[in-house]
């Protein structure tokens, strides 16, 4: 299922804030080099991390899933003059080629990059976090909400990626695990009384989830 047409996604990259040269590059290269590229969040997924970001004037941020950077720099634009932001992969086949992405940006200083399995860097951290930015294997989704939870002030916001899974949430018969972890995860959010919560029906959707 299609979200959006490709003319309506045209309409609305061209009338946001366009991506900066270093944001245009990381795209491009990520297309050219990089297996999976649809993975990459991409100009108007971009622009609504950079714009939440700068709402919230985020000192710390966590990031589980970095893949080539796009996201990372995103996220960063709205850091305050002392944050940081930690991001963690777990594909070491990516590491150069993302820490070069970095090393071009204005924000350099403020990305903690992290190689390694997510479920056991997120308990090292000892940060509380304003912005926590979820878009890794969809499986272990519920593992990382869990485990970032405590580490989220009261008001801080979680940001899920990929939870309509291109229209499948809406497919009983589809019995593939992706699919059916997603569901179950959407509705544990549903339930989920200390938080408020709306899904967004950006790219593939993006659920957002409000601390109390």
């Amino acid at each position: 299922m299609v979200l959006l047409s490709d003319e309506l996604t045209e309409y609305l990259d061209r009338h946001c804030e366009p991506e900066d040269d270093l944001l245009k590059h990381v795209n491009r290269e990520t297309h050219l080099k990089v297996l999976m590229p649809r993975m990459l969040s991409g100009h108007y997924q971009g622009r609504l991390l950079s714009m939440l970001s700068k709402m919230m004037r985020p000192q710390r941020i966590l990031e589980v899933g970095t893949y080539t950077g796009y996201a990372t720099l995103c996220l960063a634009e709205g850091l305050t003059e002392d944050g940081l932001i930690h991001t963690i992969d777990i594909n070491s086949e990516l590491e150069e080629m993302v820490r070069l992405n970095f090393s071009k940006s204005a924000y350099v200083q403020k990305i903690k990059y992290h190689i390694g399995n997510a479920l056991q860097v997120i308990p090292e951290i000892d940060e509380v976090f304003d912005i926590v930015f979820i878009d890794a294997d969809k499986k272990n989704n519920k593992n990382y909400y869990n485990l970032v939870f405590n580490k989220v002030r009261p008001g801080g916001l979680i940001i899920v990626d990929n939870v309509l899974w291109s229209g499948k949430v809406l497919q009983p018969e589809s019995q593939d695990n992706d699919t059916r972890e997603i569901n179950q995860f959407n509705s544990m959010i549903k339930s989920d009384p200390r938080v408020e919560k709306l899904i967004l029906p950006v790219r593939d959707g993006l659920f957002m989830v409000l601390k109390k």
